[in-house]
């Protein structure tokens, strides 16, 4: 009915069979494979491989899973010419072997002016702006040739792209059937929080950035003395997941689900809490129809 996924380097950096396993335990669909984050024996940057990616593409599918998004988050702005320049070979080399992997997504967030992607009054400058651009236009001409889409993941305040609206704009001026949108309901709340409802958020996320959306991540927050506490399991604070999955499921049917957040201990609760709202969700959908 729905496709749930994990973040494979939530359950540990283990060896590829072992991981794997250990994913197939929750019955999942997919997952978000960083390869340094969850691998330790991944290759360095320069050494990706065709037989590589196909082997783990085939150690995962012997087990059902297919990876949803390819990670590979960077720092499309970072301040130091030579430390950008590496990370961005690094995406390419992801772009080319991501058919490779079964993933045509690879996904990264859009930086900040500090080299951690933390806030910095400098982020929200055109410069900055206009920086993500370049750096975002020779990453969409390799997946072009490549056949490979890039994910992008706005953040709220401290990323360059840091809204719905900047994330429109990125959208609008490249106009590119290669940039998708990877979509965290909890990522583009503000810090302070919402000035609308939820339901509002959601839909003006959804008309703006829907037809771009490739992937979402579920998390949850609360708000606590006026300020965004993220981090949190879904179903475990605020996040409306009645009203997001009213828009999304119907939407955007078979959309991978990737938790974030989750730990072994609280992931099979997790994932059957996502179940039980989306079948309820769907239901009340099916006999409103």
């Amino acid at each position: 009915m729905i496709q749930i996924g994990l973040r494979a380097h939530d359950y540990g950096r283990l060896p590829l069979e072992q991981l794997a396993d250990v994913l197939a335990a929750y019955n999942i669909d997919s997952i978000q494979l960083a390869l340094t984050k969850a691998l330790p024996s991944a290759p360095p940057p320069g050494s990706l491989s065709p037989g590589y990616a196909r082997r783990i593409r085939k150690i995962l599918e012997a087990r059902n899973i297919s990876i949803a998004v390819l990670g590979c988050y960077i720092n499309p702005v970072h301040p130091d010419p030579a430390v950008r320049e590496n990370m961005l070979r690094n995406f390419e080399e992801h772009l080319r072997f991501a058919r490779d992997f079964g993933c045509p997504l690879v996904g990264t967030e859009t930086g900040s002016c500090n080299p951690d992607c933390s806030w910095h009054p400098d982020t929200e400058k055109p410069a900055t702006f206009s920086l993500f651009c370049s750096s975002l236009d020779r990453l969409l001409n390799t997946a072009e040739k490549c056949g490979a889409m890039v994910g992008i993941e706005p953040v709220a305040d401290q990323h360059t792209v840091s809204s719905i609206k900047l994330m429109t704009k990125v959208i609008d001026c490249f106009r590119s059937p290669t940039l998708r949108v990877i979509y965290d309901p909890v990522n583009l709340i503000p810090g302070a929080g919402l000035n609308e409802s939820q339901e509002s958020f959601f839909a003006r996320a959804f008309d703006a950035l829907g037809d771009h959306i490739a992937a979402v991540h579920l998390k949850d927050f609360r708000m606590e003395e006026g300020k965004k506490k993220d981090g949190l399991p879904a179903g475990t604070g605020s996040l409306d997941y009645s009203a997001l999955f009213k828009l999304l499921l119907p939407g955007k049917p078979g959309i991978d689900l990737l938790l974030e957040n989750s730990v072994p201990a609280t992931a099979h609760h997790t994932i059957a809490f996502l179940r039980e709202t989306a079948a309820a969700v769907l239901g009340s959908s099916t006999k409103t129809n």
